[in-house]
């Protein structure tokens, strides 16, 4: 379903200045098919299906409520309230909102002049599961709840609804008329999810009996039990569209580190998963080695990077030496053959991001000096080629690759460049051996062992353990509030991360090495060099900068991609000090108080940038007590014209105009160079054989009735 709610932040595996360059038109085609990669289902004609079943799908954490509009909503949420209320409009796989007709006869703007006015005749057909129509009174009350002039509802957030002057019964039976008082682009993100007014009604009712369930839907599945650990959907008896192919669906809370066991267990049906488990996957699939190595790539002809294989033909001895080992092995690699994995590019983005309210980032040019060290092709290489996924960078901070009116505007920047990088660095006073009389005498001249004099390369401090088994995941997502939510959902994978930790950064640092000591993929025979470039100095002070990243299993992709980064900015002479923190205290106590100069996190994408972005890239401003508000702009870097853009772009009903000034606003974002987007992450999702309409959904909405086990 849409994300509408104000976009929350995930950590992943990960995720600038010149004259800004002319915008052309868009790179691709609003009625074109979707990229590569956009999705990957398992398609099948509903009469195919067994027309029963139970489907276990995992979810990361137990939803603290099932009201998607309150701020501890989560994608456990989002993915329940998809199944069991109405969605006005979903998506397509390119990220288009489609009016769902289950709802909507139509929806229209009507009139612009002198105010916006969209009319909404819904389905006489729909009715909520106590058998009362949809009706106005279920869009007033969700318009007061969430038009931000009441308190007592502490919503997620009221974009949109705060634009709204009245909604009243249209001129005809089953109509809605919604007149704006203020011109809203992005009036399709309205009312979806829809809750019915004994919800939306009442301030007490909506902030805790939705936490209980739902004792009302209009879905083709409605609630039927909450427990400690998981939600059972049932079908929906006065549902009048499609009938659902499912009897139940079970959302089972299971974290990101149990999801492998669980599958071998037999315990779920589909599942995000993690690189390993993926890779594990794919080794059982037909055709693949009972033993060898795992390529790395489902594709034909794919290389990645191998994995030692766990089939029946593994000698006693590559486990230890123990025969039960092996056995384990073998009792594994049947359970998980009975999965298939479904791959697609997560409608998510990894950025490095550069806290610009102080120290040396401070500075324009540093920052676009740090983003031009950055070679972001090498970085998504290494993260999605070995899924076998397509590895461009991704390009935009506002759109995803194949949504209407993507282009990439990173040229706002440059390409990465040493010298151009070096040369910013100068112009902002950082200059190799600095000014400190020192220093300035050193340079050029070598040691007793005839080694140049430079700084040595910055510490990497662990919080926490270092070494974490199993594979690299990367999540934790936040609420719109600021606050990190308790699950982590769609980050697992390389890419695809996910899961959060329990407990607090403490203790001493376990280790200092320097940034190269332990290198990532691809860099052995570096390890423990200086860089390429002596530290750059500035009054006789070195460049160094604080990057923070968190030490869990969820975030080893994360450190992975942060020692690869750490090396390209050895080779401009910055110096990095990689600080590794609890997974748990990420994202509360460094990023949303901007204790950190570098990390790496990601958002969500959306299908409505002008109103879900502009909070992220907002200009902070001054508050009364002279704090800074900084709505969910971490990197405190913003402009005017950025606002402004966004501004317009929210105001503008012609589409094109409107995606026209959020690819400017876009192109100004790279040029504050305050987050470098650098891949969209894999979504990697572990599916049972034999269940079909369902696995890497990308960006389209689930089709929750067409959802089924084949014949």
């Amino acid at each position: 379903m849409p994300i509408t709610k104000g976009r929350r932040a995930m950590l992943l595996a990960a995720g600038v200045m010149l004259p800004l360059p002319v915008l052309t038109g868009c790179s691709s085609d609003d009625d074109g098919p979707p990229p590569p990669a956009a999705w990957d289902i398992a398609a099948a004609p509903r009469a195919g299906t067994t027309g029963t079943g139970t489907l276990r799908w995992a979810v990361d954490a137990m939803p603290t409520t099932l009201n998607a509009f309150s701020k501890t909503a989560d994608t456990g949420t989002e993915r329940i309230a998809g199944a069991v209320l109405p969605s006005l409009y979903t998506l397509d796989a390119r990220g288009r909102p489609q009016r769902n007709g289950d709802y909507l006869a139509s929806a229209d703007v009507t009139s612009s002049d002198p105010k916006q006015v969209v009319v909404y005749k819904l389905n006489p057909k729909a009715v909520w599961s106590d058998g009362r129509p949809l009706g106005v009174e279920d869009f007033q009350a969700q318009w007061r709840a969430l038009r931000g002039t009441d308190d007592k509802y502490g919503t997620a957030r009221n974009a949109g609804y705060d634009r709204i002057a009245k909604v009243e019964p249209g001129d005809k039976a089953h109509e809605v008329k919604v007149t704006f008082a203020k011109p809203y682009t992005d009036w399709r993100s309205l009312f979806t999810p829809l809750y019915p007014k004994s919800v939306m009604g009442n301030p007490a009712v909506f902030s805790a009996a939705a936490s209980k369930g739902l004792a009302v839907g209009a879905g083709p599945f409605m609630v039927r039990q909450v427990s400690d650990n998981s939600v059972t959907l049932v079908r929906n008896p006065r549902w009048w569209g499609d009938r659902a192919r499912l009897s139940r669906m079970v959302f089972q809370a299971v974290p990101a580190e149990k999801r492998a066991q669980a599958l071998v267990a037999g315990q779920l049906d589909l599942a995000e998963v993690d690189p390993a488990t993926a890779r594990r996957i794919r080794a059982t699939a037909p055709g693949k080695q009972a033993a060898g190595a795992d390529q790395g790539s489902s594709a034909p002809g794919k290389a990645g990077a191998p994995e030692p294989s766990t089939g029946g033909r593994q000698t006693a001895g590559a486990q230890g030496g123990a025969t039960g080992d092996t056995d384990k092995n073998r009792s594994r690699n049947r359970a998980l053959s009975g999965f298939t994995l479904r791959k697609a590019l997560d409608p998510a983005y990894t950025q490095l991001a550069l806290n610009g309210t102080k120290g040396p980032l401070a500075d324009e040019r540093v920052r676009r000096a740090v983003a031009r060290a950055i070679d972001r092709k090498a970085l998504a290489k290494a993260v999605l080629k070995p899924m076998g996924l397509p590895s461009e960078p991704l390009g935009n901070h506002l759109l995803m690759a194949g949504q209407p009116g993507y282009k990439d505007h990173s040229g706002a920047l440059g390409d990465p460049d040493k010298n151009a990088a070096q040369s910013l660095l100068a112009d902002a006073g950082w200059r190799a051996g600095g000014t400190g009389s020192r220093q300035k005498a050193l340079d050029g001249k070598t040691d007793d062992r005839g080694r140049p004099h430079s700084a040595p390369t910055a510490t990497e401090t662990d919080t926490a353990t270092e070494g974490t088994s199993g594979t690299p995941s990367e999540t934790a997502s936040q609420s719109a509030s600021g606050t990190e939510s308790a699950t982590a959902s769609s980050e697992r994978s390389a890419g695809t991360e996910s899961g959060t930790t329990s407990g607090t950064a403490s203790g001493t640092a376990s280790s200092e090495r320097s940034a190269g000591a332990a290198p990532a993929a691809g860099d052995a025979g570096r390890s423990g060099r200086l860089g390429e470039a002596a530290v750059v100095r500035k009054k006789g002070r070195p460049l160094v900068l604080r990057f923070v990243l968190p030490d869990d299993q969820a975030g080893a992709q994360l450190s992975t991609v942060g020692r690869r980064i750490a090396r390209m900015l050895e080779k401009i002479g910055v110096r990095t000090e990689i600080t590794k923190v609890s997974g748990e205290s990420y994202f509360r106590d460094h990023i949303a108080t901007g204790d950190y100069d570098l990390a790496l996190y990601s958002w969500p994408a959306s299908a409505y940038p002008a109103t879900d972005a502009r909070p992220i890239y907002a200009k902070p401003q001054p508050a009364a007590d002279g704090s800074l508000v900084v709505e969910q702009n971490y990197t405190r870097v913003g402009t005017d014209q950025i606002d402004q853009l966004f501004d317009q772009a929210l105001s503008e009903l012609d589409g094109g105009a409107s995606r026209s000034l959020v690819s400017r606003a876009d192109a100004r974002i790279w040029a504050a160079a305050g987050s470098i987007p650098l891949y969209q992450r894999p979504q990697l999702i572990a599916m049972r054989k034999g269940l079909v309409n369902a696995g890497a959904f990308g960006f389209a909405t689930p089709h929750y009735q067409d959802i089924g086990f084949r014949r």
